[in-house]
């Protein structure tokens, strides 16, 4: 395995079982299989084992929270030869919940089902990627990154009829016209772009204070990933962009990218931001990144450990990109 691979959420090599996608009987085996666990999820969060150590959850079948769940499960593959299933508790409305707190950035808030025990949350997969290991990340992130796309694409698009949920939930298929619709993967390059001994950084002005991180954008129908870098590095900051290379990926379920983690050399300095776009880009030094890393300058906070932004600012820090 490439050193690559180890961003989170890289994967775990996790046994899919795509074979038996298609095939409801061996589905609705696996669903009474003994050794079937599903893990439960509200709104997109995971629940959680939160004590000494985070660590998802895996519940049996027959879990009493499941009465809350009112679509068929995910199946997710098999993990040591068991199936795998996930659950979203839609049915289910916390006791004074604060609507506020949802969806945020970094969403504070735990809730626990009455059917769980004190130390069962349900938390923002953000809050605790970076304490799950490689195969509770990859098994949160599909499930979460699944039930973000049955949520947004309930209707057909072709006709407007509301679709069904097929293929252990890998597939929605149109009743009225027939049409089969798949899971899709938006397509986003990040830029590791450097100049000298120093790389570029943005900020969005919806991020908190401080936060700054490397230039993303999404990659546009007929586009290679190299073009997307050149493209979006100039749109945003005005920077032209040479040689670009490929580093590593990363899914990342808010709510459905795969981020393509690409080295590129500029070849101008000057930047020229675009309002629209960012608030704010400058060129920061390998002696002052450190600094960042820290926690020790002045006005920058270190980019989020979890996600790859990060993962390539490290490595690019130790010299051990690959």
């Amino acid at each position: 395995m490439r050193h690559a691979e180890t961003v989170t959420f890289g994967g775990s090599a996790l046994d899919r079982a795509g074979e038996l996608r298609a095939d409801p009987a061996a589905l609705a085996a696996a669903a009474v299989d003994p050794a079937a666990r599903t893990m439960l999820f509200w709104r997109g969060k995971p629940l959680v084992h939160n004590d000494q150590s985070v660590r998802l959850m895996r519940v049996g079948m027959d879990h009493p929270a499941l009465v809350d769940a009112i679509d068929p499960p995910i199946f997710l593959g098999r993990e040591d030869g068991a199936p795998r299933f996930a659950h979203e508790l839609s049915a289910w409305t916390p006791e004074e919940l604060d609507e506020s707190q949802l969806g945020g950035f970094m969403d504070p808030s735990e809730q626990r089902h009455p059917a769980c025990g004190p130390d069962e949350v349900f938390v923002e997969l953000r809050r605790v990627m970076t304490f799950l290991d490689a195969r509770d990340a990859e098994l949160a992130a599909t499930a979460k990154a699944m039930f973000s796309w049955h949520i947004a694409h309930g209707f057909c698009a072709k006709c407007g009829a509301a679709s069904e949920i097929a293929s252990g939930g890998w597939q929605r298929t149109c009743p009225a016209c027939g049409t089969h619709h798949f899971p899709r993967t938006d397509p986003v390059v990040i830029m590791l772009i450097t100049r000298g001994n120093s790389v570029l950084m943005g900020r969005s002005p919806a991020w908190p204070e401080g936060m700054f991180s490397l230039l993303a954008g999404f990659v546009e129908p007929g586009e290679t990933l190299e073009a997307a870098v050149r493209r979006e590095v100039f749109e945003e900051a005005g920077v032209r962009v040479g040689a670009v290379s490929y580093l590593a990926s990363q899914p990342w379920p808010f709510p459905a990218s795969l981020m393509f983690g690409c080295r590129g050399e500029a070849t101008s300095d000057e930047i020229t931001i675009d309002p629209v776009e960012i608030e704010a880009a400058m060129w920061v030094t390998r002696e002052e990144m450190m600094t960042i890393f820290a926690g020790e300058h002045d006005t920058i906070l270190p980019a989020r450990k979890g996600a790859v932004a990060h993962f390539l600012l490290e490595n690019w820090l130790a010299d051990t990109l690959d």
